[in-house]
């Protein structure tokens, strides 16, 4: 599974497929449909914009969600290419209202986030009901960008609804970023190899 900036990527709970979607995105199976999804080796991509998209599912109809939405940084890469509302947070609280909404009781969120908002992150997981349960650092081999430290690493926070049981293989809550991914497919995009383990 991979989750690109401004997408919120469903394990589904009661679907047979999972379904994986780009910038921004859900998977899942809606109750009414409104994209045109393109079908590939058994995934289901949906297009469009995430809080939209999330209204058409039913409630409590995933059992996970991993993201990676914009950080709020207004972020530029070296090429400048950007993320589509990374200028601002209008979509935050909307959007983790949705997730709450279609994710199963007892189950877990992992959203990435950015640090110089954390503020602005723990107070919209916190309105649309999550508990903050963990925290992960993905450490990296080179230097992203460099201003008052040179920045080297990525986290991410661990959410649940409800109170979920302790997982039978238990990760640790470092995970080493590994290569570098070049970024081709989306500016800040993340190695499939730290989602796996999620």
């Amino acid at each position: 599974m991979y989750s690109y900036a401004n997408s919120f990527s469903i394990v589904p709970t009661f679907t047979q497929q999972p379904i994986i979607g780009t910038s921004p995105v859900s998977f899942g199976e809606t109750n009414a449909d409104k994209s045109s999804p393109q079908e590939n080796r058994g995934y289901k991509v949906l297009q469009g914009d995430c809080i939209e998209i999330l209204a058409n599912f039913t409630e409590k109809s995933f059992n996970f969600v991993l993201t990676d939405p914009p950080y709020i940084a207004g972020y530029r890469d070296r090429s400048g290419r950007n993320v589509a509302n990374d200028d601002n947070d209008r979509w935050l609280l909307p959007a983790f209202k949705q997730i709450y909404r279609v994710l199963a009781d007892n189950s877990f969120c992992v959203s990435f986030y950015g640090w110089s908002q954390t503020d602005r992150f723990f107070a919209a997981w916190k309105a649309a009901g999550f508990r903050i349960v963990g925290h992960i650092t993905f450490p990296k081999r080179y230097t992203s960008t460099i201003r008052m430290l040179r920045y080297q690493h990525e986290s991410a926070y661990l959410l649940a609804k409800g109170q979920p049981a302790e997982p039978e293989n238990v990760i640790g809550d470092v995970i080493d970023w590994g290569a570098y991914t070049g970024n081709k497919l989306h500016p800040t995009q993340k190695p499939v190899s730290i989602l796996l383990p999620l």
